[in-house]
């Protein structure tokens, strides 16, 4: 068996044990991989992939997607508004609308195709300079922007919590504020900490190098 198919299994495992009463859906974020890199994974069935941007997706995943309909493509990295419309084209999955212009654009796009795409709030839940995301305070305002004035489908939450020792309350913060929208999934947990994040009541899991390996 293929190590990156191995790989899979054993997350997969690891979550099942956890006994989860939720389905729990693992990314397999594949940026910088080649097809070829990811091709054994594919040929064993996952369906659900990640990238963080637009114009590598596109070079990867045109062809390998409708060869494969079955695939999801998710869009799991900080999204530029003059990309919004060609990501819209590809993935299936947003999770990184933070802002009132990207819920225009792709309101605009949605009333002129037929293709509905599944959207998450990325929250800068640790409030970092450096990362993207609205910021707590202006979540509720933002979501009802979002679900109420331009219709879009939002699952639930997608964060990044800062990386100390701290991560376990981040995801409990995280938890909380999608109950608190009625929301029933999350994005939320990497390689690193996907098992604190599927005990917390994530329902996507974003899993790099844990799974494809080391990046060049």
């Amino acid at each position: 068996m293929n190590n990156i198919v191995e790989r899979f299994e054993k997350i997969n495992s690891n979550i099942q044990k956890l006994n989860s009463k939720k389905k729990v859906n693992i990314i397999a974020v594949s940026k910088t991989f080649s097809i070829d890199k990811i091709k054994p994974l594919i040929d064993y069935g996952h369906n659900h992939f990640g990238e963080n941007k637009v114009q590598e997706a596109a070079g990867k995943w045109t062809s390998v997607k409708r060869l494969n309909p079955d695939i999801k493509l998710h869009m799991v990295g900080k999204l530029q508004s003059n990309k919004a419309k060609n990501a819209a084209d590809l993935f299936d999955y947003i999770h990184s609308l933070d802002n009132q212009k990207l819920a225009d654009i792709f309101s605009k796009y949605e009333k002129n195709s037929s293709k509905k795409l599944k959207y998450f709030i990325q929250v800068n839940i640790g409030n970092e300079i450096q990362k993207s995301g609205i910021p707590i305070n202006e979540l509720d305002a933002f979501f009802n922007y979002c679900s109420k004035e331009r219709h879009l489908n939002i699952l639930g939450l997608m964060v990044i919590p800062p990386n100390d020792e701290k991560t376990r309350k981040y995801f409990e913060i995280s938890r909380d504020l999608n109950l608190s929208l009625g929301l029933k999934d999350l994005s939320m947990g990497m390689s690193s900490d996907y098992q604190v994040a599927a005990k917390h009541k994530s329902t996507y899991l974003r899993i790099g190098s844990g799974i494809l390996g080391p990046r060049a």
